[in-house]
């Protein structure tokens, strides 16, 4: 089975930008799909973005639509989160996921649908 880290996590001012990166140690067909989850203090988890294994399909939270762009490089075991014109509001742990195998018809926005997740590392916006 796959394990997570995730790194890039930091401290920035409103507008700036991060770059989150999570690798999987295991082998590649446990990691299907690969997102990227996030928990305020307080509230539940939300799902960020999803790609699936060929990249071919992306999804995307509306909070984060036009400003976060997730990627993958299949050759590193690696996921990308580029986060662009960061708000207070984005202030969380960001979580790592991966789905193990293909489920049809599914969106990977849930967390049911995935199968491992990484420890987090923390986002700070500050206004």
């Amino acid at each position: 089975q796959a394990q997570l880290v995730e790194s890039g996590g930091g401290a920035v001012q409103a507008g700036g930008s991060l770059r989150l990166s999570c690798v999987a140690s295991g082998r590649t067909f446990s990691t299907y799909a690969m997102g990227w989850f996030r928990q305020s203090p307080g509230k539940d988890r939300e799902f960020v973005g999803s790609i699936v294994w060929s990249g071919a399909y992306t999804y995307y939270a509306d909070s984060v639509k036009g400003r976060f762009t997730i990627s993958r490089d299949n050759a590193k075991n690696t996921v990308f989160l580029q986060m662009n014109n960061l708000k207070p509001e984005d202030t969380a742990v960001y979580y790592c996921v991966a789905a193990a195998a293909y489920r049809r018809g599914a969106y990977y926005t849930r967390e049911s649908q995935y199968d491992y997740w990484g420890p987090g590392t923390q986002v700070t916006v500050s206004s």
